[in-house]
Protein backbone atom coordinates (compact mmCIF):
# COMPACT_ATOMS: atom_id res chain seq x y z
CA UNK A 1 0.00 0.00 0.00
CA UNK A 2 1.47 3.44 -1.10
CA UNK A 3 1.64 5.55 2.25
CA UNK A 4 2.86 8.82 0.61
CA UNK A 5 1.87 11.29 -2.30
CA UNK A 6 4.18 14.02 -3.34
CA UNK A 7 2.58 16.82 -4.86
CA UNK A 8 5.04 18.77 -7.07
CA UNK A 9 4.23 21.83 -9.14
CA UNK A 10 6.30 22.37 -12.15
CA UNK A 11 7.05 25.70 -14.19
CA UNK A 12 9.83 25.63 -16.77
CA UNK A 13 11.92 23.36 -14.69
CA UNK A 14 13.95 21.39 -17.48
CA UNK A 15 17.25 22.35 -15.45
CA UNK A 16 16.40 20.85 -12.03
CA UNK A 17 13.54 18.74 -12.68
CA UNK A 18 15.50 15.55 -13.65
CA UNK A 19 17.35 15.65 -10.17
CA UNK A 20 14.36 16.33 -8.45
CA UNK A 21 12.62 13.73 -9.93
CA UNK A 22 15.80 11.05 -9.51
CA UNK A 23 15.43 11.95 -5.38
CA UNK A 24 11.98 10.95 -5.43
CA UNK A 25 12.11 7.87 -7.23
CA UNK A 26 14.98 6.49 -4.94
CA UNK A 27 12.53 7.19 -1.81
CA UNK A 28 13.03 3.90 0.25
CA UNK A 29 9.27 4.57 1.03
CA UNK A 30 7.97 5.02 -2.68
CA UNK A 31 5.50 7.60 -3.14
CA UNK A 32 2.90 8.32 -5.82
CA UNK A 33 4.13 11.25 -7.72
CA UNK A 34 1.54 14.11 -8.88
CA UNK A 35 3.45 16.35 -10.87
CA UNK A 36 1.36 19.41 -11.74
CA UNK A 37 2.47 21.37 -14.96
CA UNK A 38 1.02 25.13 -14.03
CA UNK A 39 1.73 26.35 -17.89
CA UNK A 40 5.20 25.33 -18.67
CA UNK A 41 6.88 26.27 -22.11
CA UNK A 42 10.18 24.22 -21.85
CA UNK A 43 10.76 20.92 -22.08
CA UNK A 44 10.59 19.92 -19.15
CA UNK A 45 6.95 18.12 -18.26
CA UNK A 46 7.90 15.47 -21.61
CA UNK A 47 11.58 15.10 -20.61
CA UNK A 48 10.02 14.26 -17.09
CA UNK A 49 7.72 11.52 -18.76
CA UNK A 50 10.00 10.20 -20.52
CA UNK A 51 12.54 9.65 -16.99
CA UNK A 52 9.45 8.17 -15.19
CA UNK A 53 8.37 5.48 -17.74
CA UNK A 54 11.96 3.94 -17.59
CA UNK A 55 11.18 3.92 -13.66
CA UNK A 56 8.78 2.13 -11.32
CA UNK A 57 7.32 4.67 -9.48
CA UNK A 58 2.91 5.11 -9.63
CA UNK A 59 3.22 8.86 -11.27
CA UNK A 60 -0.15 10.88 -12.34
CA UNK A 61 0.67 14.39 -14.74
CA UNK A 62 -2.00 17.21 -14.10
CA UNK A 63 -2.20 20.56 -15.48
CA UNK A 64 -3.44 23.41 -14.01
CA UNK A 65 -3.26 26.77 -16.56
CA UNK A 66 -4.07 29.47 -14.14
CA UNK A 67 -0.38 31.09 -12.93
CA UNK A 68 0.95 31.25 -9.90
CA UNK A 69 2.02 28.29 -7.95
CA UNK A 70 -0.61 28.38 -5.55
CA UNK A 71 -3.03 27.51 -8.13
CA UNK A 72 -0.86 24.16 -9.34
CA UNK A 73 -1.17 22.93 -5.18
CA UNK A 74 -4.21 23.42 -5.31
CA UNK A 75 -4.78 21.09 -8.41
CA UNK A 76 -2.30 18.73 -6.88
CA UNK A 77 -3.20 18.45 -3.13
CA UNK A 78 -7.10 17.36 -4.56
CA UNK A 79 -6.03 14.52 -6.15
CA UNK A 80 -4.58 12.89 -3.13
CA UNK A 81 -5.58 9.75 -1.76
CA UNK A 82 -2.97 8.85 0.80
CA UNK A 83 -2.93 9.18 4.19
CA UNK A 84 0.63 11.59 4.26
CA UNK A 85 1.57 13.96 1.80
CA UNK A 86 4.58 16.22 1.07
CA UNK A 87 4.96 19.11 -0.90
CA UNK A 88 8.05 19.51 -2.95
CA UNK A 89 9.86 21.64 -5.61
CA UNK A 90 11.21 21.21 -8.50
CA UNK A 91 14.39 22.93 -7.02
CA UNK A 92 15.16 21.02 -4.20
CA UNK A 93 16.60 17.42 -4.00
CA UNK A 94 15.76 14.89 -1.23
CA UNK A 95 17.54 12.05 0.64
CA UNK A 96 16.48 8.15 -0.09
CA UNK A 97 15.35 7.91 3.89
CA UNK A 98 13.33 11.25 3.79
CA UNK A 99 9.61 10.18 3.11
CA UNK A 100 10.26 7.13 5.31
CA UNK A 101 11.73 9.29 8.39
CA UNK A 102 8.86 11.29 7.93
CA UNK A 103 6.95 8.51 8.05
CA UNK A 104 8.50 7.10 11.17
CA UNK A 105 8.00 10.51 13.14
CA UNK A 106 4.40 11.19 12.20
CA UNK A 107 3.71 7.28 13.58
CA UNK A 108 6.21 8.20 16.54
CA UNK A 109 4.58 11.35 17.58
CA UNK A 110 0.48 10.13 17.17
CA UNK A 111 -2.46 11.25 15.64
CA UNK A 112 -2.11 14.91 16.95
CA UNK A 113 1.00 15.38 15.01
CA UNK A 114 -0.68 16.90 11.73
CA UNK A 115 2.92 18.56 9.95
CA UNK A 116 6.47 17.77 9.71
CA UNK A 117 9.00 20.85 9.08
CA UNK A 118 11.97 19.83 6.84
CA UNK A 119 15.13 22.09 7.45
CA UNK A 120 16.83 23.32 4.18
CA UNK A 121 20.90 22.43 3.57
CA UNK A 122 22.23 25.02 0.98
CA UNK A 123 23.73 23.37 -1.98
CA UNK A 124 27.34 23.26 -1.61
CA UNK A 125 27.47 24.12 1.85
CA UNK A 126 30.10 23.11 4.09
CA UNK A 127 29.84 21.16 7.04
CA UNK A 128 29.62 24.26 9.41
CA UNK A 129 27.08 26.33 7.39
CA UNK A 130 24.97 22.84 7.18
CA UNK A 131 25.26 22.47 11.31
CA UNK A 132 24.53 25.94 11.60
CA UNK A 133 21.33 25.84 9.44
CA UNK A 134 20.32 22.72 11.56
CA UNK A 135 20.81 24.54 14.73
CA UNK A 136 18.64 27.61 13.73
CA UNK A 137 15.71 26.27 12.46
CA UNK A 138 15.97 23.41 15.22
CA UNK A 139 16.16 25.99 17.45
CA UNK A 140 13.59 28.38 16.23
CA UNK A 141 11.17 25.40 16.31
CA UNK A 142 11.30 24.65 19.87
CA UNK A 143 11.26 28.04 20.85
CA UNK A 144 8.24 29.17 18.56
CA UNK A 145 6.43 25.86 17.82
CA UNK A 146 3.03 27.08 16.82
CA UNK A 147 4.83 29.01 13.54
CA UNK A 148 6.16 28.12 10.47
CA UNK A 149 10.04 27.83 10.09
CA UNK A 150 10.66 26.25 7.09
CA UNK A 151 10.30 26.39 3.22
CA UNK A 152 6.97 25.16 1.50
CA UNK A 153 9.34 22.67 -0.22
CA UNK A 154 10.04 21.08 2.68
CA UNK A 155 6.83 20.43 4.61
CA UNK A 156 4.78 17.51 4.99
CA UNK A 157 1.12 16.41 6.00
CA UNK A 158 -1.63 14.21 7.48
CA UNK A 159 -3.73 15.06 4.29
CA UNK A 160 -6.88 14.57 6.27
CA UNK A 161 -5.74 17.94 8.50
CA UNK A 162 -4.47 19.79 5.37
CA UNK A 163 -8.07 19.27 3.90
CA UNK A 164 -9.61 20.01 7.08
CA UNK A 165 -7.27 23.10 6.88
CA UNK A 166 -8.39 23.94 3.52
CA UNK A 167 -5.39 23.44 1.75
CA UNK A 168 -3.50 25.92 -0.82
CA UNK A 169 -6.40 28.20 -2.10
CA UNK A 170 -5.98 31.14 -4.05
CA UNK A 171 -8.87 32.60 -2.24
CA UNK A 172 -7.56 32.67 1.42
CA UNK A 173 -4.54 33.50 0.50
CA UNK A 174 -3.00 34.68 -3.26
CA UNK A 175 0.22 36.14 -1.95
CA UNK A 176 4.09 34.91 -1.65
CA UNK A 177 4.70 33.44 2.14
CA UNK A 178 2.04 30.96 1.82
CA UNK A 179 3.35 28.24 3.53
CA UNK A 180 3.57 30.32 6.73
CA UNK A 181 -0.12 31.10 5.99
CA UNK A 182 -0.95 27.67 5.28
CA UNK A 183 0.60 26.00 8.24
CA UNK A 184 -0.96 28.59 10.93
CA UNK A 185 -3.93 26.89 9.24
CA UNK A 186 -3.11 23.81 9.96
CA UNK A 187 -1.87 23.91 13.34
CA UNK A 188 -5.44 24.81 14.63
CA UNK A 189 -5.61 20.82 14.14
CA UNK A 190 -2.48 19.43 16.02
CA UNK A 191 0.96 20.39 16.23
CA UNK A 192 3.98 20.46 14.09
CA UNK A 193 7.45 18.55 14.44
CA UNK A 194 10.66 19.16 13.00
CA UNK A 195 14.23 16.76 13.42
CA UNK A 196 17.48 17.00 12.73
CA UNK A 197 17.16 13.92 10.51
CA UNK A 198 14.64 15.38 8.18
CA UNK A 199 16.60 17.25 5.51
CA UNK A 200 16.79 18.37 2.33
CA UNK A 201 18.81 20.27 0.03
CA UNK A 202 18.01 23.35 -1.79
CA UNK A 203 19.31 24.52 -4.95
CA UNK A 204 21.73 27.95 -5.05
CA UNK A 205 19.42 30.10 -6.79
CA UNK A 206 17.00 30.37 -3.75
CA UNK A 207 19.37 32.54 -2.45
CA UNK A 208 17.60 35.06 -4.43
CA UNK A 209 15.17 35.95 -2.67
CA UNK A 210 13.76 39.44 -3.92
CA UNK A 211 10.44 38.55 -4.85
CA UNK A 212 9.54 36.53 -1.70
CA UNK A 213 10.43 39.94 0.81
CA UNK A 214 8.52 40.80 3.71
CA UNK A 215 10.18 43.61 5.71
CA UNK A 216 11.96 43.08 9.42
CA UNK A 217 8.98 44.72 10.67
CA UNK A 218 6.64 42.52 9.46
CA UNK A 219 8.48 39.47 9.93
CA UNK A 220 9.30 40.27 13.64
CA UNK A 221 5.73 41.03 14.17
CA UNK A 222 4.97 37.82 12.65
CA UNK A 223 7.09 35.57 15.54
CA UNK A 224 6.02 38.08 17.86
CA UNK A 225 2.04 38.04 17.68
CA UNK A 226 0.29 35.10 19.62
CA UNK A 227 -1.03 32.16 17.74
CA UNK A 228 -4.46 33.46 18.45
CA UNK A 229 -4.31 37.08 17.02
CA UNK A 230 -2.53 35.46 13.81
CA UNK A 231 -5.62 35.55 11.52
CA UNK A 232 -5.76 39.36 12.25
CA UNK A 233 -1.75 39.01 11.26
CA UNK A 234 -1.97 37.65 8.28
CA UNK A 235 -5.19 39.65 7.24
CA UNK A 236 -2.93 43.04 7.17
CA UNK A 237 0.13 40.94 5.96
CA UNK A 238 -1.90 40.30 2.90
CA UNK A 239 -3.12 43.76 2.26
CA UNK A 240 0.47 44.80 2.16
CA UNK A 241 1.17 42.36 -0.03
CA UNK A 242 -1.53 43.64 -2.47
CA UNK A 243 -0.32 47.32 -2.06
CA UNK A 244 3.53 45.94 -3.01
CA UNK A 245 2.43 43.46 -5.94
CA UNK A 246 3.49 40.50 -4.16
CA UNK A 247 1.29 37.63 -5.47
CA UNK A 248 2.53 34.46 -5.84
CA UNK A 249 2.55 34.64 -9.59
CA UNK A 250 6.02 37.05 -8.68
CA UNK A 251 7.49 33.79 -8.23
CA UNK A 252 7.38 33.36 -12.23
CA UNK A 253 9.16 36.44 -12.64
CA UNK A 254 13.18 34.78 -12.64
CA UNK A 255 16.09 36.68 -12.27
CA UNK A 256 18.40 33.78 -12.45
CA UNK A 257 19.76 31.83 -15.17
CA UNK A 258 18.39 28.07 -15.24
CA UNK A 259 22.13 25.80 -15.78
CA UNK A 260 21.41 22.44 -15.47
CA UNK A 261 23.07 21.22 -12.25
CA UNK A 262 24.72 18.30 -11.51
CA UNK A 263 23.06 14.70 -12.13
CA UNK A 264 23.75 13.35 -8.74
CA UNK A 265 22.16 14.70 -5.22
Amino acid sequence: MIRWSVVLPVFNEAGFLPRTLGSLVAQTDRPRLIIVDNASTDDGIAAARRQLAEADTDVLFLSEATPGQVHALRRGIAAVETPLVAICDADTWYPPHYLAHAGRLFDGHGAGCVALGAHLRPEGAGAFHRAAARFHRLTAARAMPRQNHTSGAAQCFRTASLHAAGGYDPAIWPYVLKDHELMHRVLRHGFQKYDADLWCISSGRRRDRRGVRWTLAERLTYHLTPFDAKDAFFRRLGQRFEARGQRDTVLRQRAWENPAPEATA
